[in-house]
């Protein structure tokens, strides 16, 4: 009896497993997702070989890295900024990571979306993702593609790219849409800040050589306050 019962469950993970396989290689999505890997790895081995020939500015990168990730493109330029990185460099990063962001969290929702995919330590930044993309959905969607491509450049609480891909699925945009209007907005907001938080970073550091760091400091309080407060706010809607 135990061997019939196993036998269907090890077909149903097996013929699962080959539609995934399938799914990888010929959907979009599943080649999205494969660029965005590929993408995170030569970047981590860019980094890699930066660390041994120039460890301080390695650290730096690893910083703003960490920093994009956690609390968005502003804090990671303004933080590139307060260490003197230059405008290339700071700008190249911020477009680098922030894509790979949408081409590995996009097609990893899609999969989710679609049951194909649940990775468990993922499961909760998902949810969180696609509570978000509902709250601004209807917002977006009064202007189409115009209304999503200034959601992403916009510099408000949840909003971004990842988020805005997330809005482009929901409302049934195509990847090779969906994604080029996302990275587009993406890069105008990250030319945008660099622009403006260079002139600040110029402004502050004539008056003392650690005005750039406290900035840095005073904008990453700002955006977690901004965000808890966001937070608080949405939970509060959905009590009532």
């Amino acid at each position: 009896m135990e061997e019939k019962t196993e036998q269907p469950a090890n077909e149903t993970n097996s013929k699962q497993k080959n539609h995934l396989k399938e799914t990888l290689l010929t959907s979009s999505e599943g080649r999205i997702l494969l660029v965005g890997v590929t993408l995170a790895f030569l970047y981590t081995l860019w980094l890699g070989i930066k660390l041994i020939y120039s460890p301080e500015e390695s650290q730096i990168l690893f910083g703003m890295t960490a920093t994009d990730i956690i609390f968005g493109r502003a804090a990671a330029m303004a933080f590139g900024y307060s260490l003197e990185l230059g405008h290339a460099m700071v700008i190249t990063v911020c477009i680098m990571i922030e894509t790979i962001l949408v081409l590995i969290f996009y097609p990893l929702f899609v999969f989710s979306w679609q049951h194909l995919l649940v990775i468990k330590w993922l499961r909760n930044m998902l949810d969180r993702l696609h509570r978000s993309a509902e709250t601004h959905k209807d917002k977006v969607q009064r202007y189409g593609i115009i209304g999503l491509f200034v959601f992403v450049w916009l510099p408000f609480w949840m909003t971004g790219p990842v988020v805005g891909c997330v809005i482009g699925f929901l409302l049934g945009l195509k990847a090779r849409l969906n994604i080029p209007i996302v990275l587009a907005g993406t890069y105008v907001a990250i030319f945008g800040w660099a622009f403006f938080l260079r002139r600040i970073h110029s402004q502050v550091a004539s008056y003392s050589s650690y005005a750039p760091m406290v900035f840095f400091v005073l904008l990453i309080v700002i955006i977690i306050l901004g965000n808890l407060l966001h937070r608080t706010g949405h939970e509060n809607k959905n009590k009532t």
